[in-house]
């Protein structure tokens, strides 16, 4: 369900926006505002469910979570369903982690386990695909609306399952939470968002912009002295001072930070521009899942004996190429030679990126720092898509602007054209930014990994 919400409203989006009257420079909002909050909690939400007791918390997080996507379903505004899906968010950041730690819980025998985390895993990637099928189903058959009270059936019936089936456990230990922590850095990063998204209207000079933005970082500072203060951190700094781990925790971020935006664009693409039903735009994208699926099976295979970063930076070249071909795009592209090349590729990429990154994020921690060193990998995605999907909106704003302001006798004489061809140029501007920022992520993983196939871990952590 939450791997369901992360892909499932992005089909649904063109609708919702359109009949919420949202603006272009605040639709970003409805993916960011879920991002942030999971991203932001979830080491929160790891330390609760470990010391709170993991069923309760599943069962709060269900139940919070079925409330929201009800808020979110019935929303009348904008503003309603932003706050819904920052409150889907913070009560995902509940349930992934403990939903994770009751499959340790319940099968304790190491083969069994061993399929149960399987059979999890299948159901994190295959969500994904899922989403987009199922949210191109509900808004093109229902409503968009329908996107988000899906969840409602699906929490309930997890929830009374849960209740009779699932025993009850707990950690033993130090018992404090820092939320001072959680929601310094949620702030913190909100507010480099919210910055992002000023920028596009009043411009990067703009004083309510860098006074965002400023405020977030400084933020985000006051965060991390926090973690070297408190007596149990949310992110201890040991964590991601190790040059291995710390390399992959930056290359998840931009990494992150390149994808998010790009498949959002990617459905306005569909829709908006080649007229596809929000049906047929979410088949379009199921090739990028297919590549995933692939790359990760042939990854698995290949990170154990020849290491993980030949792996990982092939893949960064992988998804590279793929959005700078998408820069090629015209108002009349052909799906089958301009578009279906780059996804197939842009999931061959992931793949290739995410399995090593896994077990990167292991390497050389001790085994109470485990959970919190997977968690963080989990949560540096979800970050860098916040800040990478409002940053990307920022500039497709700016590059629309500056191509109507450059076309003003077009706009009169043939105007539905113009803007066509303004939105397709915004999106070439945004899959060139992407693919820097994903190159980016790729000089980073090899230049700043060291780690061999004879440093990995037994098992690599997979994502939440």
């Amino acid at each position: 369900m939450v791997v369901l919400d992360a892909t499932i409203v992005n089909i649904a989006l063109p609708q919702a926006q359109a009949e919420l009257g949202i603006t272009d420079p605040d639709r970003q909002w409805v993916v960011t505002a879920y991002t942030l909050t999971f991203g932001g909690f979830l080491l929160l939400g790891g330390r609760i469910a470990d010391y709170w007791g993991r069923k309760r918390t599943f069962i709060a997080g269900a139940l919070g979570f079925a409330a929201a996507s009800a808020l979110g379903g019935l929303a009348q505004s904008g503003g309603t369903l932003f706050a819904a899906r920052a409150l889907q968010g913070a009560f995902g950041a509940l349930l992934a982690p403990a939903s994770l730690a009751l499959l340790t819980v319940l099968f304790t025998e190491v083969h069994e386990r061993s399929k149960a985390f399987a059979v999890y895993g299948a159901i994190a990637g295959g969500g994904a695909a899922v989403g987009l099928l199922l949210g191109g189903v509900l808004t093109e058959y229902a409503d968009w609306r329908w996107c988000l009270l899906v969840n409602i059936p699906i929490a309930l019936i997890a929830m009374f399952a849960a209740i009779p089936i699932v025993p009850e456990s707990r950690a033993h230990g130090n018992t404090t939470f820092d939320v001072p922590g959680a929601i310094t850095v949620t702030l913190g990063l909100a507010a480099v968002v919210y910055g992002f998204t000023k920028a596009a209207t009043d411009g990067w000079d703009a004083p309510v912009t860098l006074g965002f933005l400023i405020g977030g970082l400084i933020l985000v500072a006051i965060f991390v002295l926090l973690q070297m203060r408190v007596r149990n951190p949310l992110l201890p700094l040991r964590i991601v001072l190790d040059r291995n781990r710390g390399g992959a925790y930056l290359g998840s971020i931009l990494t992150g930070a390149g994808l998010f935006g790009s498949f959002l664009f990617m459905t306005f693409y569909f829709q908006r521009t080649l007229g596809y039903s929000p049906m047929k735009a979410g088949l379009a994208a199921l090739p990028v899942t297919a590549g995933v699926f692939v790359a990760a099976a042939l990854a698995s295979q290949l990170v154990p004996k020849i290491g993980p970063k030949p792996i990982m930076v092939t893949g960064g070249v992988f998804g590279t190429l793929a959005l700078l071909w998408l820069t090629r795009i015209e108002v009349q592209s052909s799906y089958g030679s301009d578009v279906l090349p780059a996804q197939i590729l842009l999931g061959l990429g992931l793949g290739a990126i995410f399995v090593p990154l896994s077990s990167l994020a292991l390497i050389g921690v001790a085994e109470h720092d485990a959970g919190a060193a997977s968690a963080t990998l989990n949560a540096t995605q979800q970050v860098g898509g916040s800040l990478g999907t409002a940053l990307l909106n920022t500039f497709f704003i700016s590059a629309v602007s500056g191509y109507i302001a450059d076309h003003t006798a077009a706009v009169v004489l043939r105007p539905e054209l113009t803007q066509a061809e303004a939105a397709v140029h915004g999106y070439r501007v945004t899959f060139f930014w992407a693919a820097m920022l994903l190159a980016i992520a790729t000089v980073i993983m090899a230049t700043v990994v060291k780690a061999h196939r004879s440093d990995l871990p037994a098992q690599g952590a997979g994502p939440m």
